[in-house]
């Protein structure tokens, strides 16, 4: 009986040992169309991500004229005569709906070495909720930063990245307005003090079949230190700098997609920053006047096209003019300085594209106080391949 007992049970045991074992369940990778290609859901959630990079290296000739007056000339020996540099970014983008709109959260990180030194930092950040926005990111005043491949001289036109909160109500048809508050450290020309009050940015838009435009307006604190000022040690001298900014930028309908025109100007009264980065890195430009209580002003007018030749060749140029009225008893009077670039690009296989790009700059520096004049030359030209993934 023993013997029998044990028999079954061996028997039980074998037939069980047979039998087909339940798999564990796999949490395969859904792609998520809500919000576009290339977004997938990460497992076990509801967030859509996407994730991308670019890789770009370039090789730029810097500024080649015989020229004494500019210290990034070949003319000055300690200068470097070419700028080599190899980048690397990487994206994420994730995104949920909820009741009150898209819940976004973006990351950007660049990676790059020029001439053996390296560098690492965040290229943008935010966060976004319906027309909620705060983080890194372009200020809400710029409205078109060029057309070309490379750009490698810099044209005047407003271009900053800053910490800001903004809200953005969209009203339809294309039409959307907002308001926000940027660091200050951003927008500031000279020598600053601490900081006390971010800069108010306010902008209107649309954006529709033909194209889109912009008008942008800002108020900036003037808060020099006080060496800059000349002020003593428990003086507060301040005021309130004000930019003004409008552009368009127009679909050519007669040229291949993607074709466009654009004009844009600015103006600004202590606010220099909002103008352009290219006149406000002279040295001597600042948004006050120096060892007086006033403000200096400026304007910028700019142009660029875009024009899509073949399916593979693009061709680029924009271009810039821009004016600082110094009113003050420094070193430097009014500035003027001009500025052209143009490329053409070809992308062989989609996200892979070389190209080649070319620009020249002339900065007119008025000298007061027994200073001479002062003009000079920048000619660069540079080649690029990029890949975007």
């Amino acid at each position: 009986m023993m013997l029998g007992v044990a028999a079954a049970a061996t028997a039980t045991t074998a037939q069980a040992a047979d039998l087909p074992v339940a798999p564990e369940p796999v949490d395969y990778v859904r792609v998520c169309d809500a919000y576009g290609s290339r977004f997938y859901y990460i497992p076990g959630t509801e967030t859509c991500l996407r994730v991308g990079g670019r890789l770009r290296t370039q090789f730029v000739v810097n500024n080649v004229l015989d020229d004494n007056n500019n210290p990034g000339a070949w003319a000055a020996r300690d200068s470097d005569g070419y700028s080599w540099l190899t980048r690397g970014y990487a994206y994420l983008d994730a995104r949920n709906a909820t009741e009150f709109g898209t819940l976004r959260a973006y990351v950007g990180l660049r990676m790059d070495i020029t001439n053996g030194e390296s560098g690492f930092k965040l290229d943008s950040g935010y966060i976004q909720w319906g027309g909620l926005t705060a983080g890194y990111l372009g200020s809400n005043f710029n409205t078109y930063t060029g057309q070309v491949f490379m750009g490698v001289v810099t044209r005047d036109w407003a271009d900053t990245t800053v910490n800001q909160i903004a809200y953005t109500a969209a009203f339809g048809n294309g039409f959307s307005a907002t308001i926000a508050l940027e660091d200050r450290s951003g927008h500031e020309v000279g020598a600053y003090g601490g900081t006390r009050a971010p800069d108010v940015v306010a902008a209107l838009g649309v954006s529709q079949g033909w194209g889109s435009a912009q008008l942008s307006g800002a108020l900036h604190q003037v808060y020099p230190d006080n060496a800059a000022a000349n002020l003593g040690a428990t003086s507060a001298d301040e005021s309130i700098g004000w930019a003004l900014g409008a552009g368009v930028n127009i679909n050519l309908p007669f040229a291949n997609s993607g074709s466009n025109i654009f004009f844009q100007g600015f103006y600004a009264d202590g606010a220099l920053k909002y103008i352009g980065n290219g006149i406000t890195d002279v040295a001597g430009v600042t948004d006050y006047e120096v060892n007086n209580s006033g403000t200096n002003s400026g304007y910028s007018l700019s142009a660029g096209v875009y024009i899509q030749a073949t399916p593979t060749i693009g061709l680029a140029a924009d271009g810039s003019w821009a004016h600082v009225d110094q009113d003050n008893t420094g070193t430097i009077g009014d500035v003027d300085r001009w500025a052209i670039d143009g490329s053409v690009q070809w992308e062989p296989v989609s996200g892979f594209v070389m190209g080649a790009d070319i620009g020249y700059a002339n900065t007119d520096i008025s000298g007061i106080n027994g200073n001479a004049d002062t003009d000079f030359d920048e000619l660069l030209f540079g080649v690029r391949m990029q890949r975007t993934f």
